[in-house]
């Protein structure tokens, strides 16, 4: 897998993901992983759906990774939870 099949989910509309995902599959891609952090993992399980159920029936949910990173900032130091879906072709 390259960087190229990875879709990291921030603030956009779920849509925006969608056309990411569908985009890599069409383009060759067998496997396209979802990565989120934080409040961004509801979007992130939201495009692996949409893209499953209305654009990509042959697509299944192969792997679901989750983690807590330590981030630190002005105020100290922080964990985050995180994500990643991995999506296969059947």
């Amino acid at each position: 897998m390259t960087d190229d099949d990875v879709v990291y989910i921030g603030n956009k509309p779920v849509m925006n993901y969608v056309l990411a995902v569908v985009t890599q599959f069409n383009n060759g891609a067998s496997e396209v992983t979802i990565k989120a952090r934080g409040r961004a993992i509801s979007r992130a399980v939201d495009v692996a759906e949409v893209s499953r159920h209305r654009f990509l029936p042959n697509v299944v949910v192969k792997d679901i990774q989750i983690s807590t990173e330590k981030l630190e900032s002005e105020r100290g130091e922080s964990n985050v939870s995180s994500m990643e879906i991995l999506l296969s072709t059947d």
